[in-house]
Formats: structure tokens, sequence, C-alpha cells
């Protein structure tokens, strides 16, 4: 994919996917948050398409929007209305100096890396050969994600009892 709309969809996606992360930062409100999570992920599942990797964007719109997305919005839901909102902290001018440190050295990292690039297509680009690498090579982050994941899953739910319930628990 060559041209100016190209260029100028990248650019786009650039700013959408920059906005939509910063604004899940940014957010008080968590419901808010994942939204602005959900459009991030779309951003970058944009980006996947500018790339001609389709298969890899839909598993990224099947995935990270439809699944993991949903389950955040599912575990803030879940959550008593008083732990919903982001409380201010005194956290927040440590972490921005952090955050403009970290992108003063990913600037510096990308302007003095000699990058290669290969214009070389690998012939084998099917999605068979896909699953073969996801099966071999990266099962095992596959499989930390999934622990990961339910771990996530049963602390929103450990999250969301009531004393009652956990006054039941602690009699059994």
């Amino acid at each position: 994919m060559e041209g100016g709309g190209v260029v100028f969809a990248f650019y786009v996606l650039s700013a959408v996917t920059l906005v939509a992360a910063g604004g899940v930062m940014m957010s008080r409100n968590l419901l808010h948050a994942v939204l602005f999570l959900i459009l991030t992920f779309v951003g970058i599942a944009g980006f996947f398409v500018l790339l001609s990797a389709d298969f890899i964007a839909m598993a990224q719109v099947i995935i990270y929007v439809g699944a993991i997305a949903v389950l955040v919005l599912f575990a803030i839901l879940l959550t008593p209305r008083s732990g919903r909102d982001n409380g201010e902290t005194k956290f927040a001018a440590p972490a921005m100096l952090l955050a403009v440190c970290l992108a003063a050295i990913f600037l510096f990292v990308i302007h003095d890396t000699a990058w290669q690039t290969n214009d070389a297509v690998p012939q084998d680009l099917s999605a068979a050969a896909l699953g073969r690498a996801l099966l071999d090579t990266w099962v095992l982050p596959f499989e930390l994600a999934s622990v990961l994941l339910t771990a996530a899953l049963v602390g929103a739910i450990m999250l969301t009892r009531s004393p009652e319930e956990e006054a039941e628990d602690a009699l059994v």
C-alpha cells in the first residue's frame, strides 16, 4: 500500500490512537477509560490494516475489543459504585515526569537506531503458518496471558462480594 491516502490514514489513526490512549490515562471515570481503551484497540487494528495484515487486525478486534474490553467493562460494572471513580493521587506529578523521560528515551532510540528494512516478503504468509507459529513459538505467552486474565476475572469477582457473602464463607 502506497500513496497519499495511506499516509493520511496513518496520521489520522496515529492522532486518534494517541488521543484515546491519553484519554485512558487522564479519565477519572473508569467506564470512560475503558471506552477510550476500546478506541485505542480499534486504532491499533487500523494500523494492522494499513500494514496489509488483515487477519491480525481482525484478531485484534475480536480478542482485544470483543473479549478483553468487555471483560474489563464487566468487571467495572460489577464493582460497587463507590469504587468506580479514580481518585486524585499524589503520584500524578512523578508519573508525568516518568512519562516524559520515557518518551525522550524512546525518541532518542528511534532516532539513533539504524533500522533495517526487509523488502523481500516471505512466501509462507498463510493463516495455517500463523496458526503453527502461535501454537509452537508463541504458546507460552498465550498461556501466560490466559492465566493472567483468569486471575483478573477472579479478582473482579472477589471485589464484588458483599460483606454478607464474606461472612458466609468464613463460617464454612
